[in-house]
């Protein structure tokens, strides 16, 4: 990739993250934004040859500055809070000016699947499935369609494998420390499910080839799981006994489980994110399954009772 310069936003999450390990491999050269480069987790990126920017998505001068030079931009934001509704819009509506008028070429964004679709949900009209969430995720990928890049593309993954492990584990399913996933899962509810590292890769292989990815939307699962799949593949790799439990709304509250999460398992009930698997494996790039993904990162599982 010559001299050409990849930003990567949340570079020390687990999308930026995998964006950055993708690129690397690749042999590209990376930049990663970042709120506080003396941080261990900017530290661990700059030890492995990543340049630092320090900025913030709402700082549009930092987000100048970071855009210098760079060719390509791998975006990706945090939905917005309870009480900070529009913050994905804004900060996204921001992110994508600053590439523009630093002459980006190509803009990689990663969004989640079903965004758009949320006018035909079930229920929609009620104001059912959070639509703050939705409004901001299908609103940025308008920002970024109609920005005017010359190459733009939007990820749309499914669940990320990765909230099966900690950090993201203990928020997600409480119990499963304890060798139990609870949720508001039906039993027969299957769940399309993605690792970050794919996401990574597809950044990855957009940037290297941006006409073959250019203007699409790409919607990504790997695997649809029922939770009883679920814990019984983490049972295998883990060689722990996991449990799935489903419970109705209230009884999974009571188990621990956020409200909005509850919401977001019983949206899965009857909406899901409808990925077609063959379609996303037909872009040619390797798709890790559930099992293979639980397998590589057996040493992280932190649950069950043996």
């Amino acid at each position: 990739m010559d001299n050409h310069v990849f930003l990567i936003t949340g570079a020390t999450g687990a999308q930026g993250g995998a964006a950055v390990d993708a690129l690397l491999d690749k042999g590209m050269k990376v930049r990663a934004l970042v709120r506080d480069p003396a941080s261990p987790a900017a530290r661990q990126l700059a030890d492995r040859g990543v340049e630092l920017v320090q900025g913030d998505f709402d700082d549009a001068a930092s987000l100048a500055t970071a855009m210098r030079g760079v060719k390509g931009v791998f975006s990706v934001q945090l939905p917005p809070g309870r009480e900070d509704t529009d913050s994905e819009l804004r900060t996204g509506r921001l992110l994508v000016d600053a590439a523009r008028a630093a002459g980006v070429e190509i803009f990689v964004h990663t969004s989640v699947a079903r965004a758009g679709d949320q006018t035909q949900f079930v229920d929609w009209d009620s104001g059912r499935w959070w639509p703050d969430y939705w409004n901001g995720k299908s609103g940025v990928n308008d920002v970024v369609k109609a920005a005017g890049f010359p190459h733009w593309v939007v990820l749309k993954p499914a669940f990320m494998m990765d909230n099966f492990i900690p950090p993201k584990s203990a928020w997600m399913f409480p119990g499963l420390q304890d060798g139990v996933i609870n949720s508001a899962l039906r039993a027969d509810t299957r769940l399309d499910l993605i690792a970050a590292a794919d996401v990574g890769r597809f950044a990855a292989e957009a940037f290297a080839a941006p006409a073959r990815f250019d203007r699409q939307d790409i919607d990504l699962a790997a695997d649809s799981l029922t939770m009883g799949e679920v814990a019984a593949t983490l049972s295998r790799v883990s060689g722990r006994a996991i449990e799935s439990r489903a419970l109705n709304g209230a009884g999974a509250r009571a188990a621990g489980s956020n409200p909005g999460l509850v919401e977001s398992q019983q949206w899965a009930n009857v909406e899901g994110y409808q990925v077609d698997l063959a379609t996303a494996r037909s872009w040619g790039v390797p798709l890790e399954s559930f099992s293979d993904w639980a397998g590589r990162h057996r040493d992280r599982f932190s649950f069950g009772t043996g």
